[in-house]
């Protein structure tokens, strides 16, 4: 019986579905954190009788069809970039990006990796670096004998050291822009990499056209909204339940098959 395949994979899509809503819920809290839906399509269909064939020699033609559906599978996990809020933290080296854009992080073999997460730090030869250690690209180098630092929304490096009253710049942080952002792969710690399907990366200074600026002392907090996810968690769920009564019916016909065959 066809019913008991197509509601197994309404339910292995819907299990698809809970479990990304159950990683949005858990990043809630995750810095830069981008939100993430499932998106599904439906399978093949038997052709039974094709929409529009004809069905007399006089020339008729079936309005509709008999077309007979295979279920429903995972098409993609889209992930969804709008803005998430800032949240001030008077930290001088947490810094937030409001717009497009991504910081650009070195990783330990030398590849290139992307981030939202501006909640850095400082090495112990004064580099830029992330929560893990890795250097926040262009290189960036605070003296030892710094006092205060000053990043301003276009990304330039300012700091004042002892002795010297006179603001001097050390760095200018870029970002860096793909023309499809939900192609990039996330692969934990808030990095993400470039891929055929998000294009080239493309750096340039905060505040410039096509470019987000940044804020020092904030970081971006995730772009989940609990409501929404409970919401579609909810749907979800009922979903599941009714293709398990689909399955549930589709076996008690069954059940009422064999007993008639068997009399």
């Amino acid at each position: 019986m066809r019913a008991l395949s197509i509601a197994s994979t309404g339910m292995a899509a819907q299990q698809t579905n809970v479990e990304t809503i159950a990683n949005n819920l858990a990043n809630m809290n995750t810095t830069g954190f981008k939100q993430q839906r499932a998106e599904f399509q439906d399978l093949l269909y038997q052709n039974v009788q094709t929409p529009g064939a004809q069905t007399s020699d006089q020339g008729t033609y079936a309005p509709n069809g008999i077309q007979i559906g295979a279920g429903v599978r995972t098409a993609a996990i889209y992930r969804v970039t709008t803005q998430g809020d800032l949240q001030s933290t008077s930290n001088p080296y947490d810094v937030a990006i409001q717009g497009s854009g991504y910081f650009r992080i070195q990783q330990a073999d030398g590849t290139d990796a992307y981030t939202r997460s501006g909640n850095f730090s400082l090495s112990p030869q004064g580099q830029l670096i992330t929560q893990d250690g890795l250097v926040v690209q262009p290189g960036i180098a605070i003296p030892a004998n710094t006092l205060n630092v000053q990043i301003n929304a276009q990304g330039q490096v300012n700091v004042t050291v002892a002795g010297n009253n006179t603001p001097q710049t050390v760095g200018q942080l870029e970002l860096t822009r793909f023309p499809n952002e939900a192609g990039l792969n996330a692969i934990g710690n808030n990095l993400l990499l470039e891929t055929p399907a998000s294009g080239s990366p493309q750096a340039g200074v905060p505040g410039s056209t096509g470019y987000g600026t940044v804020q020092q002392g904030y970081l971006e907090t995730s772009n989940v909204n609990s409501v929404d996810e409970i919401t579609a968690l909810i749907t979800a769920q009922r979903a599941y339940e009714m293709n398990s009564k689909v399955i549930s019916a589709a076996d008690q016909m069954l059940q009422q098959t064999a007993r008639l065959g068997g009399q």
